[in-house]
């Protein structure tokens, strides 16, 4: 008989729900808010050395488009692949979409063995790209999985066609204006109706004011545990080490990173990146301004794919 994630006992370095019940519960809220984009065409899981991961696929309607480098989506800490609503849509009306669910993290995939090294990260996503049966991909990644990313171009670059790293972690050390950051917009999201359109502008989180997005969020506090700790920036060498094309977004008010910073030293170290800064924005530059972001991504792609074809 199948163990039960939360009746199981728990691992160190292994994250898991707190209760069955508030799984679903967290599951309830996450299949409201990919009802606001494009539906799934279908879901599949695929085994790792590591758990289980699942995996949401999206196809154009365009026949010709499905035969181009797809596109594969890794989310966010603390969230799942839901967090890309605004973006499958006109991402998946050009090209293959693939999200994955991150193990460790809130979402349907099942994780079994730690893997939060950098080392074994790479693995992971290596293992779910093979198993998808996927030699070359656009890879797309979002804070914590833009760290994912990333150590996927220095350490397994092998299937990556490009990189494309959203207010990524994985160029500084996460430091404590971050995490305060996190604290109080999470408080912010129990704050009267009325005050948050302020206070979203104010800390630049569009949780804030989608309720969907809040609900989630919400949800996968009380009901996940996320048993990792933060990701090591990669120095100046292995950043060097980086040959794949490599596209880096930062919003103007990031509190994980200093844009300014970076924007300079991402190019300076691999050749041929492209930086910026997107204004109006901070930690969420793709939800908060999903047309400009979508549109400089796929163009990003569609200059990649010319150089290589």
């Amino acid at each position: 008989m199948a163990v039960s994630q939360t009746t199981a006992r728990p691992q160190a370095d292994i994250g898991r729900y707190v209760s069955d019940a508030l799984r679903e519960e967290y599951f309830a809220a996450c299949d409201a808010l990919y009802a606001l984009g494009v539906p799934a065409a279908a879901e599949q899981e695929v085994e790792t050395s590591f758990g289980t991961t699942h995996v949401y696929r999206y196809e154009p309607a365009d026949p010709a488009a499905r035969s181009r480098t797809p596109v594969v989506l890794v989310h966010g800490s603390g969230s799942c692949s839901a967090m890309w609503y605004p973006n499958t849509p006109a991402l998946s009306a050009e090209r293959p979409v693939y999200a994955l669910d991150t193990p460790g993290d809130p979402g349907r995939s099942v994780h079994r063995v730690p893997m939060h090294q950098p080392e074994r990260a790479a693995q992971w996503l290596d293992e779910s790209l093979a198993a998808l049966g996927l030699d070359s991909v656009h890879l797309v990644g979002s804070s914590y999985g833009g760290w994912l990313t990333l150590n996927q171009a220095h350490r397994g670059a092998g299937r990556l066609a490009s990189v494309t790293l959203l207010d990524p972690g994985g160029l500084e050390k996460v430091g404590l204006r971050f995490f305060v950051w996190i604290f109080v917009s999470l408080f912010a999201t129990s704050a009267p109706k009325a005050l948050r359109p302020r206070l979203a502008a104010w800390l630049e989180q569009p949780v804030l004011v989608v309720p969907e997005l809040r609900t989630m969020i919400r949800k996968g506090v009380r009901a996940f545990r996320i048993r990792r700790p933060a990701p090591l920036p990669l120095s100046d060498a292995e950043l060097a080490t980086i040959r794949t094309p490599l596209y880096l977004v930062l919003g103007r008010r990031s509190l994980l990173v200093h844009p300014k910073r970076q924007v300079e030293r991402v190019p300076r170290l691999i050749p041929g990146a492209r930086a910026e800064i997107v204004s109006g924005t901070g930690h969420g530059p793709q939800i908060d301004h999903p047309q400009v972001v979508n549109r400089r991504m796929l163009d990003f792609m569609d200059s990649v794919d010319r150089r290589t074809g």
